[in-house]
């Protein structure tokens, strides 16, 4: 059976990349809605406004990554990004919105002048192969950790952080939906995500837990936040760290989501390096200095296009299917909103347990790299951030390294790198 999935798909390589391209876009959909309400909730911002800034950007830049770089990668404000912009800019340190949104669109100048040198890919590079290993399992922890919230699996708690939830029809569904997953790829179903995440929701609808939306189509609002940047309020001198913060957050963020869904999904070149990194690199460049411009936090290549990559995704044309697939969301966001989050979880769950069979490479035998491979791989789930993740890693490999006598294996590179995520560190402390 399986042989016989693989010469089909190999028959049929446009139909292959249709489907990656809707398994990405379902994926992550769920971004249409969460940006605005995260934004709305921490910064205060128009949840009409953000929702168009969000799915004219996530459109936008997700074909330009398919017709620019050639890569199936979905582009969209970064989960992570935006609570940086929202909590900690906005609310925290109590920047207005605009100025906010201002400070986004310089740090991506910055970021697309870095992006057509190669010092972001040399930087790339000088992460130890072991840390990017490391990031791959972290990152399917993470996808994993969303994907058992959002089935209900597990839920916060006060004391212990997260505890067993109670096993309710959307708990029983998403296992249901799991086993579902689980059966099609076995026998090398390629739509088996989309398959999933249709069974999933459409049993729930039949049993009233999913109701049709009131409203089928909603008007894009290009007014509220579009264009509604402070671009000199933002080049004031007490915002230039800041700048520096959102830009660095912005730089690790995509390199560590480049190299980590590439080190999972065997999307890599014959030195092993993420298959068209520069290109795709300036594309997320872009996505940062557009989103202030829309309204919106930055944009970021996502790590659930592996669910793409996964499906057989291997060209643009993956990235163009997915962003034609956000076009019908500045009209019926209610109906993409219907998709309950129980009903992609199976999804995330078998992405994370993709990713993380990359785990069977990790350097267990050399302290001094396991530590820190090992620091990378839990810290991403546990602070839900890739950035956090990686900073400490790299930190965490030059001290290792050091204490264990192996000076001369340290290059300029890997210095340089762990006093900038030393830096970057306390700026985010």
């Amino acid at each position: 059976m399986r042989s016989v999935a693989v010469d089909e798909t190999r028959a049929h390589p446009a139909r292959t990349e249709i489907v990656a391209g809707l398994t990405t876009f379902l994926a992550t959909a769920y971004i249409v809605v969460v940006n605005p309400s995260i934004l709305r909730d921490g910064a205060g911002m128009p949840f009409d406004g953000v929702l168009t800034a969000t799915v004219l950007l996530s459109a936008l830049m997700t074909m330009l990554m398919g017709l620019y770089a050639r890569l199936p990668y979905a582009v969209a404000p970064g989960m992570g990004l935006n609570a940086f912009f929202a909590y900690t800019l906005v609310l925290g340190q109590k920047v207005p919105w605009p100025t906010a949104l201002g400070m986004i669109f310089w740090a991506g100048v910055l970021f697309l002048v870095i992006s057509a040198t190669p010092v972001r890919e040399r930087l790339a590079q000088a992460i130890p192969a072991s840390l990017r290993t490391a990031m791959a399992c972290g990152i399917g922890l993470l996808i994993t950790l969303v994907g058992l919230k959002g089935a209900g699996i597990i839920v916060g708690d006060a004391v212990t952080l997260v505890k067993p939830g109670p096993l309710t029809p959307q708990v029983l569904l998403a296992a249901g939906g799991l086993a579902l997953t689980v059966g099609l790829m076995v026998r090398g179903t390629a739509v088996a995500f989309l398959v999933c995440i249709a069974a999933v929701t459409a049993a729930a609808w039949a049993i009233g837990l999913v109701a049709l939306p009131t409203k089928w189509l909603s008007r894009p609002d290009f007014t509220s936040v579009t264009l509604r940047l402070d671009l000199w309020g933002a080049l004031a001198p007490a915002m230039w760290p800041a700048i520096i913060a959102v830009l660095f957050t912005d730089l690790f963020d995509s390199l560590s989501t480049f190299i980590g869904v590439a080190e999972a999904t065997g999307f890599t070149d014959d030195d092993g390096r993420p298959t068209r990194l520069r290109q795709g690199l300036i594309v997320d460049a872009w996505a940062t200095l557009v989103a202030g411009l829309l309204g919106t936090s930055s944009g970021t290549a996502y790590v659930e296009s592996a669910a793409g990559i996964n499906a057989g995704g291997r060209s643009g044309l993956t990235a163009v299917v997915t962003a034609l697939c956000f076009v019908p969301c500045l009209f019926l966001a209610p109906l993409a909103a219907m998709v309950p989050a129980y009903a992609t979880a199976p999804v995330l769950i078998v992405v994370g347990v993709l990713m993380f069979r990359t785990s069977r490479t990790l350097p267990f035998d050399a302290m001094e790299e396991m530590v820190p491979a090992f620091l990378t791989l839990v810290l991403i789930p546990l602070t839900l951030s890739i950035t956090q993740g990686l900073l400490w890693g790299l930190v965490a490999h030059v001290v290792a390294f050091v204490v264990a006598g192996r000076l001369r294996d340290l290059t300029p590179w890997n210095w340089g790198l762990g006093i900038l995520a030393t830096g970057l560190l306390f700026l985010h402390g």
